[in-house]
């Protein structure tokens, strides 16, 4: 029977096997698993993981250095877990749940379901995703694959936010506070993505809010005018006409 493993790259570390904590020893360390099982399957050449690792300030014996870590890595998950010598894998059960890996794939469900109108599926799934790509990615990694990753991430939560603020105002009701959340958070995360604005003046319209909504655009308009000398886009510009019209 294979071995219940969970793993958390976004908020605080965390490598879980059958329910039982383990604790990588040491920042280096951390990274090198972390580094690993965004790259599955592998396997990750040796000389590639000292660049990745130590940058352009690798110790004197970068390679007596990775295998300390290696070492270190093996003996607290065990050697099955991480494989290799000239190149190094780490292989996980296939039931097994990496938090990145699944906002990534949680957030292309919610998109789908968006798509198809199926508000009911891309609830939960925006939501999933919102709540991992929103905590921070390995907080103690500073490397550009790193900053890669945060990016990727970055743009992973503002999908998700869109997504999970559409579905709210569309089942409407007891949802549409937390569409106006969403909104918020998501004009906030990414000012210039005209959709959150778009978001935020329907979610505010539909709780009855329409002079809030009106401020809203009149917020983006401007922004748009001196950041980028443009006017909104003509979903934007139609929905403020919408919203004149109701008064």
């Amino acid at each position: 029977m294979q071995p219940s493993v969970r793993i958390q790259l976004c908020g605080p570390f965390l490598v879980e096997v059958d329910g039982r904590r383990l604790t990588l020893p040491g920042r280096q360390s951390r990274l090198l698993f972390a580094y690993l099982v965004l790259h599955r399957p592998g396997p990750v050449p040796r000389d590639r993981l000292i660049d990745e690792l130590w940058g352009g300030s690798p110790p004197p014996a970068a390679g007596s250095a990775l295998n300390a870590l290696v070492s270190r890595v093996r003996a607290t998950t065990g050697p099955a877990m991480v494989r290799g010598r000239s190149e190094l894998s780490v292989e996980l059960p296939a039931s097994a749940v990496v938090d990145v890996e699944t906002a990534l794939s949680s957030a292309h469900r919610a998109e789908s379901a968006v798509v198809a109108g199926d508000w009911l599926r891309a609830w939960p799934a925006a939501l999933t995703a919102r709540f991992v790509a929103g905590r921070p990615f390995l907080p103690e990694a500073t490397a550009p694959w790193a900053e890669s990753w945060r990016t990727r991430l970055g743009d992973v939560h503002a999908r998700a936010l869109e997504c999970y603020a559409t579905a709210c105002l569309s089942i409407g009701g007891a949802e549409l506070p937390g569409a106006e959340r969403a909104a918020r958070d998501l004009v906030e995360a990414a000012p210039l993505r005209e959709t959150g604005h778009l978001l935020l003046m329907r979610s505010l319209a539909a709780r009855g809010n329409v002079a809030e909504a009106l401020v809203a655009y009149e917020l983006l308009r401007v922004r748009l005018r001196d950041e980028l000398g443009v006017d909104p886009c003509a979903a934007v510009r139609s929905a403020h006409a919408d919203l004149l019209r109701s008064r």
